[in-house]
């Protein structure tokens, strides 16, 4: 483990950085290899443990990220909330395909937190993260605490449009995608990857990531990974811990009816009336549905037809006080 630094970045910039253009939707060409949403379970894999470097200040970073890319390694990123899991896992073995050197960071985010959400009772389970990391060979985990990166005086905030202004998660969430893109800018330049690579469960983020990594010239390929599932369908998402025995007996329903709307659409009939079925299947079940929209699956704009593009199927919904997302290729 690499010694910690006292060294601390201090910001004082007034700037809000915009993307540019002002097009709410306009068309993105494809930047990224996009993985065709599937059905995936992760089988554990035997290998040596390989206990990763650990860096928690810029400086301690800055010598870890220099000694991996001795002889131009390619490095890869992948950014994490901690509280780990197949998801998590599958993304870090895209990862290893990818680059000779793979760096996970660990960071709950508060920026990205409202003031009524978890930020408080996030799971937090860092001996568990750090056995599955080793277990994976990851090289390097950066984990800084809120002070470094958001030092005393910091003031400056990146602002995304496009994706970010899809009415989706942004309607119920309008802090969301301006804490997202400001800590996933700070990561980027921090670590200096040669790729990213972020989940498809939360897609508009992976939209927001991608069409921001171009917009700002980061230098970044952005590269999604298949959402991972459980045996009954559930996305896997760290926050499924929050539900109750009974709530994660219904909690596949959501994906069954995303399934079953898009069979209803894929047999012809009308898309507005194939999403209020699938909304009253999900309420049915005990759903308290937020969203469930069907969208152009590259710029995020409204869709009413498969003649109008290639078309994704997104919702949220609450079981109980939990929050679920999830979204399909329709």
């Amino acid at each position: 483990m690499l010694a910690a630094s006292p060294f601390i970045l201090n910001s004082a910039a007034a700037v809000t950085i915009l993307p540019a253009g002002h097009s709410r939707w306009m068309a993105t060409p494809a930047l990224v290899s996009v993985t065709a949403h599937r059905d995936v379970q992760i089988q554990p894999k035997k290998r040596m443990p390989h206990n990763p470097i650990i860096a928690r200040t810029p400086a301690a970073l800055h010598r870890a990220r220099t000694e991996l890319s001795k002889r131009n390694a390619d490095i890869a990123l992948v950014p994490t909330m901690g509280a780990l899991h197949d998801g998590h896992v599958s993304l870090i073995r895209l990862a290893k395909r990818r680059a000779k050197k793979v760096v996970v960071s660990i960071f709950v985010n508060p920026t990205q937190f409202a003031a009524h959400e978890d930020l408080g009772s996030y799971p937090r389970t860092w001996k568990q993260d750090i056995a599955k990391l080793a277990a994976e060979g990851v090289d390097l985990v950066w984990h800084p605490d809120v002070k470094t990166m958001y030092p005393d005086g910091f003031a400056t905030r990146v602002a995304p449009e496009g994706p970010a202004l899809a009415g989706l998660e942004d309607r119920f969430r309008p802090h969301f995608f301006g804490g997202v893109a400001t800590v996933v800018t700070k990561l980027f330049t921090q670590v200096r990857p040669d790729f990213a690579f972020f989940g498809e469960k939360d897609y508009q983020q992976f939209k927001v990531v991608t069409r921001m990594a171009r917009d700002l010239d980061l230098g970044v390929r952005v590269i999604g990974g298949a959402i991972i599932r459980e045996r009954d369908g559930l996305a896997m998402s760290s926050r499924n811990v929050y539900l109750s025995a009974d709530q994660r007996r219904a909690a596949p329903a959501l994906f069954r009816s995303l399934k079953a709307t898009s069979k209803r659409m894929r047999a012809g009939e009308d898309f507005r009336s194939s999403l209020a079925a699938g909304a009253a299947a999900m309420s049915d079940a005990g759903f308290a549905v937020d969203y469930l929209e069907a969208r152009h699956a590259e710029t995020l704009a409204p869709i009413s037809s498969f003649k109008d593009g290639p078309v994704r199927l997104l919702v949220a919904a609450k079981l109980g006080t939990t929050r679920l997302i999830d979204n399909i290729k329709a």
